[in-house]
């Protein structure tokens, strides 16, 4: 090596600015300033590690916990930092709750990744408590298996997590609990809508019998001259009967559809079908209120049930006779697309636009403010909506104050044809009164009905023959079959009219024509009747619409 004398030396001097003792003098101040400064960042670096809110260590994969901060010893219960400076083994043993495999798994991670971050774990405290931190690790890449950790103490974050859990849990139970109770409740509630809906059922039906019976008295009495005086009372007695009728009608009716117990019967009619027979009931209603009815009928097709749509635009009809005060009322039809537009306009008193949707609503009568001007109980718009929904057509109302309204509904239109009527009577004017002499049999279990029919009947000019059962019938009979039979549905211990209907068919060898009445107004009393092949009237029976139909049978 070449001595500082030596002429290489001194070049090798000159470069690294050493060359003689003036110029090395000249960069002491320099390296002095820097070394301060080093030792400033130093110092800097020690009062934050020493201050740091965080535990903060610098450990050896192999050796263990080579340094740590005050924070990191008062986070495990410890005053001195050294405390805290333990072996691998001890970290496996003491530190980590989760012990030596723990450990492992941590050193693993660190020298596949060379990082861990984020990591929630336990750490044991001086105490055997322990608490939940969260940790990033970092393998310093200068130092072979040299870590640096910055640990923070979520043990209150866990606690609040834990609560906060504890919280929902609970929230969920009461929850549940509360679900559960409001089930049962629901249970409860269509369980005695049931039962109410049975009862009502049954009651409407027992409350229908005597009320028929008093429709065929009143009625009796009403053909008959009578003093002025008598003819007043029967007149009220007979309107009293009226609206008894129509609201035991009318519940039944909203009973059977919230309970679903209806199901729609659809097949094809002609729009004539459909119109005809309410363009009949409605001409001496519209008469009597003082108004002008017009129909327009067609020869479209449309595709529905025709007891239930005919339920709807009865009401419609009802409607526009009650409450339209003169004028006239107009049931037509108009194609719109797919679908038959059957409306009823009315230039009635009319109804306001924010008023339009409570019309639909149970109870509910619009401008209606004595009892002596109500007319029904406001339900005949929450059956036809209830109706609607089952017969899927969408029901409109378009109305104007003081000039008018239009309902209407949307059926849809076939291209089919219809297929003919099956023993359908409609109420026909006939040539003459086919009625007196004719020999008629009535079938009912109520002896208050046999009585008021047998009276009606026999003021018609019939000869009536009344029985209970099928026993009773032939011996009335004596030999000589009747030429038609009025029954009743449902008769003593089981047995249907149809039933004796069929077994007088048969026991005369005729074809005898039949009539069936009832309270009864489930489908599966109409399919039967229908397969008996005899029109059906509904209890109580209206004497106008009973003698119409006699008329047309016998005539």
């Amino acid at each position: 090596m070449a001595r500082p004398s030596d002429p290489g030396a001194d070049a090798l001097a000159g470069l690294l600015g050493l060359s003689n003792h003036t110029v090395r003098k000249s960069h002491y101040p320099e390296l002095a300033v820097r070394l301060e400064e080093l030792e400033a960042e130093r110092n800097r670096y020690k009062w934050l590690f020493e201050h740091a809110v965080h535990g903060i260590f610098q450990a050896s994969l192999d050796d263990g916990l080579r340094a740590a901060n005050p924070a990191l010893a008062r986070m495990l219960g410890y005053t001195d930092p050294q405390a805290v400076l333990f072996s691998r083994r001890d970290l496996g043993g003491h530190l980590f709750v989760g012990g030596p495999t723990e450990l492992l798994q941590i050193t693993q991670v660190l020298q596949r990744d060379g990082a861990l971050l984020g990591y929630e774990t336990q750490l044991r405290r001086r105490d055997g408590s322990s608490i939940d931190v969260v940790m990033n690790l970092l393998r310093r890449p200068d130092e072979e298996g040299l870590v640096e950790g910055f640990v923070a103490d979520i043990t209150e974050r866990k606690l609040a997590q834990e609560r906060l859990q504890q919280l929902n849990d609970e929230l969920e139970q009461r929850v549940t609990e509360r679900t559960n109770e409001l089930i049962d409740a629901r249970d409860a509630a269509q369980a005695a809508n049931r039962s109410k809906d049975k009862y009502l059922a049954a009651a409407s039906h027992d409350l229908l019998q005597p009320l028929n019976a008093a429709r065929l008295l009143i009625s009796t009495l009403r053909e008959r001259v009578l003093p002025a005086t008598e003819q007043v009372l029967v007149e009220r007695a007979h309107q009293a009967l009226e609206g008894a009728e129509d609201l035991l009608t009318d519940l039944l009716d909203i009973s059977r559809l919230d309970q679903a117990a209806i199901k729609p019967d659809l097949d094809l009619y002609s729009l004539d079908e459909v119109l005809a027979p309410l363009a009949s009931e409605f001409q001496p209603v519209a008469e009597a209120a003082g108004l002008s009815l017009r129909v327009r009928s067609g020869q479209r097709v449309i595709h529905t049930d025709l007891r239930l749509l005919t339920r709807i635009l009865r009401n419609f009809l009802s409607n526009a006779c009650r409450y339209t005060e003169h004028g006239r009322v107009l049931l037509g039809a108009r194609r719109c697309g797919h679908y038959l537009r059957l409306e009823v306009w009315d230039n009635g008193r009319g109804i306001a636009a924010d008023r339009l949707e409570s019309i639909f609503l149970e109870f509910n009568q619009l401008d209606v403010g004595r009892a002596a001007d109500r007319k029904g109980v406001g339900l005949g718009l929450a059956i036809v909506e209830r109706i609607a929904r089952i017969l899927d057509c969408q029901v409109r109302v378009r109305s104007w104050p003081g000039r008018g309204s239009v309902f209407s509904i949307d059926v849809p239109l076939t291209r089919d044809l219809p297929r003919p009527p099956v023993a359908a009577v409609l109420p026909q004017p006939s040539i003459g009164n086919p009625l007196p002499g004719r020999r008629l049999l009535v079938l009912d279990n109520e002896l208050s009905i046999l009585q008021s029919m047998a009276s009606l009947l026999g003021q018609w000019g019939c000869e009536v023959l009344i029985a209970t059962d099928r026993e009773s019938a032939l011996e009335v009979l004596q030999g000589r079959e009747p030429e038609l039979i009025l029954a009743d549905y449902h008769l003593d211990h089981g047995v249907t009219g149809c039933d004796v209907v069929m077994d007088l068919r048969k026991h005369f060898g005729q074809p005898i024509a039949a009539v069936m009445i009832t309270a009864d107004r489930s489908d599966q009393s109409r399919l039967a009747m229908q397969r008996l092949g005899a029109p059906l009237l509904s209890k109580p029976v209206k004497p106008g619409k009973l003698r119409a139909v006699l008329s047309q049978l016998l005539g």
